[in-house]
C-alpha cells in the first residue's frame, strides 16, 4: 500500500400504491407519462440525464449518433434508481418504488412495457441492441440492498457496488455499440470501479450536509474516523488519510485499465470517456492534499466538453 500511496502521490419523489396484482405507479408518474405529449419519450430520457447526470449526458452526445437513443434509456433508468435513494427517507417507501422498477424490468423482456417514457424507451432499446438483463437486474439489486443508508463495511464491499452498478452501465454501453470482447469488457469494469470509488469521494460533502456518510468503515477505523468527524466537514489529517486511501483504490483501477488498452478495441473508447471525470477529480483533490471539502472540488468544470471531445478524438481514456 505504501507503495501504491507512493506512487498516486506522485503521479428523489415517485410514490407507488399497492394493487392485489403488482406495484403501480401513482399520479406522479403518470403525469410523466403524459407529459410525453409535449414531448418525445427520447426527449424526456435526454432531459432527465442532463438535469440529474450532466457529465454522462455529454459523454452519451459524443457515442456515434445511432447509439444515442438507447444509451440515453439506459443513463435514464439508471438515474431513476438513484433518484429513489436520493428523495426518499423512508425505506419501505424506496422499496416500493423499487419494486415498481423490477417489474417494469420484468415487462420489458415480456414485450409489455408500461405506459412510462423511460420504460418505453428502454424497451425500444432492449429490442434494438438486444441488451442482457443480467446488467439491469445487478444494478438494481444493488440499489435495493444499498437503501439502508449503511456504510459499506471495506473498500472490497466498495469496489462490488462499483462494479455491480457502474460497470454493469458500462457493459450495457458496450452492448450498444455492438462489442463484444473480453478486453473491453475486463478494461470496463476497472474503469466502473475506478468511478464508483471515486463517485463515493464526490459525494461525500453533500451526503454529509444530509448526515449520511457512506465511506468504508475499515478505512475510517484504521485512521480513528468518526461519521461524526465527516458530518462535521472535519478537515485534519487523519480525514485527509481516509480520503487519500479511497482515492488511492480508484487511481489503482483507473491505471489497470489503461494498461490493458492496447487490447481493447478502438470503438470502445467512446463507452469509456466517463473515466475522464475521475481522473480529472483525482487530480483536483490530490492537488487540495486530500481535503475533500475544499472548495475547488464543488465547481463545474466548464471545459470539460472540450476535453471529452479531445478524449475522443485521440480514442484514449
Amino acid at each position: 500500500m505504501a507503495a501504491q500511496m507512493n506512487l498516486f502521490r506522485s503521479g428523489r419523489q415517485l410514490s407507488v400504491f399497492l394493487t392485489p396484482q403488482k406495484l403501480l405507479p401513482c399520479t406522479s408518474c403518470l403525469r410523466r407519462s403524459a407529459s410525453t405529449t409535449r414531448q418525445s419519450q427520447g426527449q424526456y430520457c435526454m432531459d432527465l440525464v442532463r438535469k440529474h447526470d450532466y457529465e454522462n449526458y455529454l459523454c452519451v452526445l459524443l457515442l456515434p449518433s445511432t447509439a444515442h437513443q438507447a444509451a440515453f434509456a439506459v443513463r435514464a433508468f439508471n438515474v431513476e434508481l438513484a433518484l429513489v435513494r436520493d428523495s426518499v427517507t423512508d425505506k419501505n417507501i424506496g422499496k416500493m418504488r423499487m419494486q415498481f422498477w423490477k417489474d417494469t424490468l420484468s415487462d420489458i423482456y415480456r414485450e409489455r412495457p408500461p405506459q412510462q417514457p423511460v420504460a418505453q424507451e428502454l424497451a425500444k432499446a432492449v429490442d434494438s441492441c438486444g441488451l442482457t438483463k443480467r446488467w439491469f437486474s445487478r444494478i438494481l439489486d444493488n440499489r435495493i440492498e444499498n437503501l439502508d443508508d449503511q456504510p459499506h463495511r471495506n473498500l472490497s464491499a466498495l469496489e462490488d457496488y462499483s462494479e455491480q452498478t457502474v460497470s454493469s452501465v458500462l457493459y450495457l454501453t458496450l452492448e450498444i455499440l455492438g462489442i463484444k470482447d473480453v478486453h473491453a469488457d475486463h478494461a470496463a469494469s476497472h474503469i466502473g470501479k475506478a468511478i464508483g470509488v471515486c463517485t463515493t469521494l464526490r459525494a461525500a460533502p453533500y451526503l454529509a450536509n444530509r448526515r449520511r456518510v457512506f465511506l468504508p468503515m475499515d478505512v475510517m477505523i484504521q485512521f480513528g474516523v468518526s461519521q461524526e468527524d465527516i458530518v462535521r466537514g472535519k478537515q485534519d489529517q487523519k480525514v485527509k488519510d481516509v480520503m487519500y486511501e479511497i482515492a488511492s483504490l480508484s487511481h489503482s483501477h483507473l491505471e489497470k485499465a489503461r494498461s490493458l488498452k492496447k487490447d481493447v478495441p478502438r470503438k470502445a473508447m467512446s463507452a469509456f470517456l466517463p473515466a475522464l471525470s475521475c481522473d480529472s477529480y483525482l487530480k483536483k483533490i490530490q492537488k487540495a492534499d486530500f481535503n475533500v471539502f475544499d472548495s475547488s472540488l464543488h465547481q463545474r468544470d466548464t471545459l470539460l466538453p472540450l476535453h471529452l471531445l479531445l478524449q475522443k478524438l485521440r480514442r484514449t481514456f
